[in-house]
């Protein structure tokens, strides 16, 4: 028997809703909350999937805790509060730990405070440099939800809140904490738009994952929060595999052998076959790189029998949160509730590209006939930091 690290509770927010419910529902249906703005690009509308709900305010925290990143944390971190204070109770506040991942923390912060520092003079009263140290969500989560245990960010580009799951797990297998606090956040801001836009990675429409028409990707954000525990729960961590193949700064391996041993790690250390998979959700950004190397190292592995989507059309990549939201998406797809089974679908022209290897996409409303067993969430990084998780029903 494999271990499992079971997904106690979730806390979601992100383009397509703020709860669990509305975000399941959502998904399900296939609907995109990525819009033209140019709030992040001025003079230049491009898609991205904001976060257009009310926020919790952060007004009586400490100028370092606040940021939008940690609204968007403590939005997800309110729907875990019950089971989190539950588990404090339990084990001790001090055997509850914190580890998520991020990418941008609060340089949305840093960036008005350097605008309005240019355009008269002093640094605002209400700013702080600690608002974009990277380790702000795991403190401010700390604080927020008064646990004590080790509190960390794990920061590898896409790549991140993946890597900060699989390394919970590691803290619970060791003995190190009892519950983790796991997932991650990352806000929309100017800097992480302009830097994709230098490499002309962004599209100036709906992302378009697999087609012969794909010509880049929409920026998100979201948080997505776990309670993991050893206490059984419909979903579990099964397995997990990372890689770091150092390929290119900013592409792919074209080989996809970073991308093939991560796969391939998580599912021995599951215990399961390819052939087990019911559910592959894709990391498929719609850049022509990343799509050809995916396509081709899923093919090989899965062939065209399991169902496959790439659910960033709807949500955005969400860069730092990508790994949890779409484990979040596994872990809804999962539950009893889906009764029928039906699949997170993949959202695109159709308009398949010969050039891929074929995959079998997921169409709206398509199921299983009863909840996926086990499923597999790619996360691909720059600098080819490389995650895969597969989560199974118990």
């Amino acid at each position: 028997m494999t271990d499992s690290f079971f997904l106690n509770e979730l806390g979601v927010v992100c383009a397509i809703g703020n709860s669990r419910a509305e975000v399941g529902r959502r998904l399900l249906s296939g609907e995109c909350g990525v819009a033209a703005t140019e709030r992040y690009s001025p003079g230049r509308p491009l898609p991205a999937g904001s976060v257009d709900s009310s926020l919790p305010s952060l007004d009586a925290w400490p100028v370092e805790m606040r940021s939008r990143n940690n609204q968007l944390v403590l939005a997800a971190a309110e729907q875990l509060r019950p089971a989190v204070d539950a588990a404090a109770s339990r084990f001790g506040a001090h055997r509850v730990a914190i580890v998520v991942g991020t990418s941008t923390s609060g340089i949305g912060e840093s960036e008005r405070a350097i605008r309005a520092w240019v355009e008269s003079g002093p640094m605002p009263a209400d700013y702080a440099f600690a608002q974009q140290e990277l380790d702000s969500p795991a403190r401010f989560l700390a604080c927020a939800l008064d646990v004590r245990g080790p509190a960390y960010v794990h920061s590898s580009a896409c790549s991140s809140s993946a890597k900060a799951m699989a390394a919970a797990a590691r803290l619970v297998l060791a003995g190190v904490a009892d519950a983790v606090v796991t997932g991650g956040a990352d806000s929309l801001c100017a800097f992480t738009v302009a830097g994709f836009a230098s490499l002309n990675l962004l599209s100036g429409q709906r992302c378009n994952p697999l087609s012969v028409n794909r010509n880049g990707i929409n920026i998100g954000e979201a948080a997505a929060l776990f309670l993991m525990t050893r206490e059984p729960a419909t979903v579990g961590l099964r397995g997990w595999g990372e890689s770091s193949d150092g390929h290119h700064f900013s592409a792919p391996d074209p080989t996809g052998n970073g991308a093939r041993i991560a796969i391939r790690q998580a599912l021995t250390r599951a215990g399961i076959e390819a052939g087990d998979i019911d559910y592959v959700n894709l990391h498929a950004t719609a850049t022509p790189a990343n799509d050809v190397m995916e396509s081709a190292v899923v093919h090989e592995l899965f062939g065209e029998r399991v169902p496959v989507s790439g659910t960033k059309p709807m949500t955005g990549h969400t860069l730092g949160a990508a790994g949890a939201l779409e484990a979040a998406f596994c872990w809804i797809a999962m539950q009893d509730d889906n009764v029928r089974g039906t699949l997170p679908p993949h959202v695109w022209d159709g308009e398949r590209d010969p050039a891929l290897a074929p995959l079998r996409t997921v169409a709206r409303g398509e199921s299983l006939g009863r909840p996926p067993r086990h499923s597999l969430s790619n996360s691909f990084a720059f600098g080819g930091a490389n995650a895969a998780l597969v989560f199974g029903r118990e």
